[in-house]
């Protein structure tokens, strides 16, 4: 058994139908009917009358990548069913923060709106699309988010978490329920003929990948083929956006949408206004799309200096926390928009949860990161009555408190966890190899190129992660500015030599020529000058005992 065969092993692929259904997903095998997830009918009905009325649509977004791609996604295909004077109302992360409120429902209808489409969001905003409902504006619901036992009172509530259907997935993100709309519009309404849909695709994949929904059944194949879509640069704006970020289109993956795209898209509404990568989605000719493009990446660029300040002085704090099982961070100054990123970096750097929080006068808002046993909600649910409000879910929370309680919130989530009697969490950060080997001898372009067939990679369908079990280090060499990278050179028992390489290394990855050590690394290939080489992307290594 080959190398790859070993990994689609590991990956329960055994058979040669579930390996083929994989690697060439299949867009009509897992095209579910779109009728069979909650009040479908009721949304496709109502979206007929609207256009038969001529009635003045208004598509409510989100400040997300999910929400915005669904919001471009829902524009552009409105205008081929012959919707006319359809608008998007993108909420201020700022302003109206995140889901419907009460000035967002004015500001619509101060549009003119007679209808609103939520995508993103409007699952749990009862009071908004009830305030919405007296001022004469229906709303339709298509959300992905958790939902409570009770729709809200909108006209229709698409959205696979609620239960009593028979739709056979339910981890759809946004743009991927929007998506569901679409196809059920086809069947009804003229203007996008049956397969042609398949060109919104692009979209979807940009959703469904950053908002990090599992890889599986109809979301592996809306990305897959969504990819393909983006190769083809049909949407002036994606193509303008990745030419700033230096994607090759023939090249792009899963990869470039998380972690090119996404991040200058998600720079806009961290800063100022999400309306800015909108702008890019819905560009008409190449001139704005490039204008839209070249601001996301200033905003990018902003958006990185800003984090990297904040990270500097929160881990100022940190160390002066070294004793603390959870990080509780603050300070007055920092951005809202920003700190849910650093609190990321800092899980990374410290190996414990982290809340980092803004303090904005009297009040503090902050964003939580963790991972494994402990739950960032459950602990902010520890401590309800010493907060203002706050939620969300075990890896990621966000909490609003008095200023004057940070102190009291680190002593309590500290005890929290004590209380949880949690040992040898760090191991939920390590990497999990797909395969052992014991020589470097099949790591050649050949499997790259077979593990490229695995793509789309994210949530569900990880990137295969191999660990050499025994290799000795050949040399080490330092990079960077700082000398932050590692670029290490890893013999095998053969005398075979893999380059390995890591950005932003953590000290125990700068080995001494002659240590025996254990690697887990991901094989890439490298191309410089017309020069190929296939290295490894080092991810862990320990010394052999």
């Amino acid at each position: 058994m080959t190398l790859f065969e070993q990994i689609l092993t590991a990956r329960g692929l055994t058979t040669r139908a579930a390996r083929q259904a994989f690697l060439q997903p299949d867009y009509m095998a897992v095209k579910h009917d779109p009728f069979l997830l909650p009040d479908m009918k009721k949304a496709v009905a109502r979206l007929k009358q609207a256009r038969q009325q001529g009635e003045k649509i208004v598509i409510y977004g989100d400040y997300d990548i999910d929400g915005l791609s669904a919001t471009a996604l829902l524009l552009d295909a409105f205008g081929k069913f012959g919707f006319e004077g359809v608008d998007a109302f993108i909420p201020n992360r700022f302003v109206e923060g995140y889901g419907m409120t009460m000035g967002a429902v004015d500001k619509v209808r101060d549009m003119g709106a007679d209808l609103i489409v939520t995508v993103d969001t409007g699952s749990l905003c009862y009071a908004e699309i009830a305030y919405a409902a007296s001022l004469g504006i229906d709303t339709v619901v298509t959300d992905h988010h958790n939902v409570a036992e009770t729709p809200p009172p909108s006209v229709a509530a698409v959205n696979p978490k609620f239960s009593g259907h028979t739709y056979p997935f339910r981890d759809l993100c946004g743009a991927g329920v929007a998506f569901k709309l679409v196809q059920a519009l086809q069947t009804e309404l003229d203007g996008l003929p049956d397969g042609y849909e398949k060109w919104l695709l692009d979209l979807v994949a940009l959703g469904t990948v950053c908002d990090i929904v599992t890889l599986a059944d109809e979301n592996r194949a809306n990305v897959y083929w969504g990819l393909e879509v983006l190769k083809k640069q049909q949407r002036p704006g994606l193509k303008a956006l990745m030419a700033v970020a230096g994607i090759e289109p023939e090249q792009v993956n899963a990869r470039h949408l998380g972690f090119g795209l996404g991040p200058r898209m998600n720079a806009a509404g961290r800063l100022e206004t999400a309306q800015h990568a909108l702008d890019m989605l819905v560009a008409c000719n190449g001139m704005e799309a490039l204008a839209a493009s070249e601001k996301l990446e200033e905003l990018n660029t902003k958006r990185r200096g800003i984090q990297d300040a904040i990270f500097e002085e929160a881990c100022v704090q940190a160390e002066e926390l070294a004793d603390d099982r959870v990080l509780v961070v603050s300070s007055s100054g920092w951005n809202h928009g920003v700190i849910g990123i650093v609190a990321s970096k800092l899980v990374e750097k410290y190996k414990k949860p982290v809340f980092i929080i803004g303090e904005r006068g009297e009040e503090a808002t902050g964003s939580a990161r963790s991972f494994g046993d402990f739950s960032a909600a459950d602990a902010v649910r520890a401590v309800d009555d010493i907060i203002i409000k706050g939620g969300g879910h075990g890896a990621a929370a966000g909490v609003t408190l008095a200023t004057g309680k940070i102190g009291d919130f680190r002593r309590r989530v500290n005890e929290f966890y004590d209380s949880l009697q949690l040992t040898n969490q760090e191991r939920y950060l390590l990497p999990r190899a797909d395969v052992e080997i014991d020589d470097f001898s099949e790591i050649d372009e050949e499997l790259v190129a077979n593990l490229a067939k695995m793509e789309p990679f994210g949530n569900g369908n990880p990137e295969p992660v191999l660990k050499i079990t025994r290799a000795s280090v050949l040399s080490m060499r330092r990079m960077g500015a700082d000398g932050q990278h590692v670029k290490l050179a890893l013999r095998d028992k053969n005398s075979k030599v893999l380059q390995m390489l890591a950005f932003n290394a953590p000290e125990e990855f700068f080995r001494e020529p002659g240590d025996e050590v254990v690697a887990w690394f991901q094989p890439t290939v490298n191309e410089w000058q017309g020069v190929r080489t296939v290295e490894g992307r080092l991810l862990h290594i320990i010394l052999l005992d």
